[in-house]
């Protein structure tokens, strides 16, 4: 079976919820998402309250004080916020993407062939949580002459550091605070090599269901883990479609495919969303030749109508200010702006 291009964008925006609302709580759509880019803090309140009927931006900062959501480094080495048990596992599963950087990243390279290392951080965080400059310091002891920064990357990459609060909260602010993850959440570890053999094809199975149907790069665009297509031969039952192009596309069997005539509203997400960092072909969700005014725009967060990449806005003072619109938007997608912008800064007014 062909999917087109529309339908595949109708079918992606089905699943991650931004055709309609859905009645989850947070912490279920987290889960769904797989986690939410998280490496700003203003992002992952904007990416739920686009795709929930009923936000409450403090209960979600109260999740986060109580360990049950955390926001640590996973995937593609970036931060996220997860649950306090897909934590744990998707922070062993992307382990070998952490092990690249810290041998391939200038910065981190002094650091990458340090014996004992492991050993260290536990030892420095042994009494309890520290600020990351604190943490640093007490690496350096155990390596002199290593730069501290170089130590503190490699401790992120080889260890699953939860930031703390109030660094993420709605409307807070701190410094960068690390404890270890099973300390902090109560949650055991995973082991890397246990999710590689037996947890991997569930972590995949649970992509396809949020940003399906999909490619084996698609997959390594979302997690940067490579050589996936055992993995993907493992996972029982998998259905395959077709792109317009002719390329292969797994799916999970009854996940929901759009027809591509739904209606795609106005939705206003933040700078940095999964939406649009977890397939290969970008098109699946930016219009030929748009994409690069995402990345020119810098500060703008995103907003989609029609199914695309539409504009840049950003929040001024509380306010939704459009930075730049990629085309006229319609009648109707002017008055669904304006409802998206009463109920973003009623949620920046909070």
């Amino acid at each position: 079976m062909i999917l087109t291009e529309r339908q595949l964008n109708r079918t992606l925006l089905l699943r991650q919820h931004l055709l309609s609302r859905a009645s989850l709580t947070p912490a279920e759509m987290i889960e769904h998402l797989v986690g939410l880019q998280a490496q700003e803090s203003l992002p992952p309140f904007l990416g739920l309250a686009a795709r929930l009927e009923s936000f409450d931006p403090y209960a979600l900062s109260a999740q986060l004080e109580s360990s049950a959501l955390v926001r640590l480094s996973s995937l593609r080495s970036t931060i996220h916020m997860h649950t306090a048990a897909d934590a744990a596992l998707i922070r062993a599963w992307t382990q070998p993407v952490h092990d690249f950087y810290t041998q391939r990243v200038e910065i981190v390279r002094p650091a990458a062939q340090l014996e004992g290392f492991v050993e260290a951080v536990e030892d420095v965080l042994a009494l309890g949580a520290l600020p990351n400059a604190a943490l640093e310091a007490g690496l350096v002891e155990h390596f002199p002459g290593i730069p501290a920064k170089a130590l503190g990357l490699r401790a992120r990459n080889e260890l699953p550091l939860v930031q703390l609060p109030p660094r993420g909260l709605w409307k807070g602010s701190g410094g960068l605070v690390y404890d270890l993850l099973p300390r902090w959440t109560g949650v055991s570890p995973v082991v890397a090599d246990d999710v590689v053999q037996d947890l991997a094809p569930q972590i995949v199975r649970r992509y396809l269901l949020a940003y399906g149907p999909a490619s084996a790069a698609d997959i390594t665009t979302w997690s940067s883990l490579t050589r996936l297509g055992p993995v993907i031969k493992r996972i029982d039952g998998l259905v395959t479609y077709r792109d317009e192009a002719g390329k292969i596309l797994y799916d999970v069997p009854d996940a929901p495919l759009a027809t591509g005539d739904e209606h795609a509203p106005v939705r206003l997400l933040g700078r940095f969303d999964n939406l649009w960092l977890s397939h290969a072909n970008r098109e699946r969700i930016t219009a030929k030749g748009t994409r690069k005014e995402w990345g020119i725009g810098g500060g703008g967060a995103v907003m989609i109508a029609g199914g695309h990449l539409v504009g840049l806005w950003k929040q001024v003072d509380g306010k939704v200010e459009v930075v730049k619109l990629l085309r006229d938007l319609t009648p109707d997608e002017r008055d669904e702006l304006a409802e998206e912008t009463v109920r973003v800064e009623s949620l920046l007014a909070s």
